[in-house]
């Protein structure tokens, strides 16, 4: 069960200081990639987002950045923000704070950011607190549309109206560049980026 909208409620269960969206005055939409970086699908992802002169975040796991530096490396060069998204892709909600702490911290070495997304948007609220006394003006980031791409069962052509029929100025989408997610991202990111360049949308990353 997940949603694609993030609703007004869970915002509200959560400190103010994490991040849902952006400002809503500018035609900017924030596109982020969770779980990477990988071969075939990071690279994909890359070209694509060249191709339509975008930038993007990307919240990475500290195993994955250690498995494919190179990929990494080029998702630094190619001037794309980088987020830490733990090192072993915990559940914040199922792990106790110190060893979630732990494993962001293991993270943090590689990653270098003030950027953070819990995976799956579970932490609690403790670890909020502990995140923040460690590393000093962290950002939390969360999202306000998903695109779904993760979900097995879910048509590429539902994940693309996913995106489209949510998103808005100042969005913050998610996206997956794993192999579970790419049958659907391979379709849903260069229809999205062309609907959204034609409606006279920018693509920014995260600071």
């Amino acid at each position: 069960m997940y949603l694609v909208k993030t609703p007004w409620l869970l915002k509200k269960f959560y400190p103010q200081n994490l991040i849902w969206n952006k400002s809503r005055d500018k035609k900017i939409i924030y596109l982020t990639f969770d779980d990477g970086p990988i071969p075939i699908v990071t690279p994909f992802v890359l070209e694509i987002l060249k191709k339509f002169n975008a930038k993007a975040t990307f919240f990475c796991i500290g195993d994955n950045i250690n498995k494919h530096q190179d990929i990494f490396f080029q998702l630094k060069a190619d001037g794309h923000a980088i987020g830490n998204h733990t090192y072993n892709h915990l559940n914040g909600w199922k792990s106790d704070n110190k060893k979630y702490l732990d494993n962001i911290l293991k993270c943090q070495e590689l990653t270098q950011t003030d950027l953070f997304r819990p995976p799956y948007g579970r932490i609690k609220k403790s670890q909020i607190k502990n995140l923040e006394s460690k590393i000093k003006n962290q950002k939390i980031i969360m999202w306000d549309v998903l695109s779904g791409d993760f979900d097995t069962q879910l048509s590429p052509e539902k994940c693309l109206n996913n995106v489209l029929k949510h998103t808005k100025n100042g969005s913050i989408v998610v996206f997956h560049d794993s192999l579970k997610a790419f049958d659907r991202l391979k379709y849903t990111l260069p229809k999205a980026l062309a609907h959204w360049q034609a409606q006279g949308y920018e693509f920014h990353s995260i600071h």
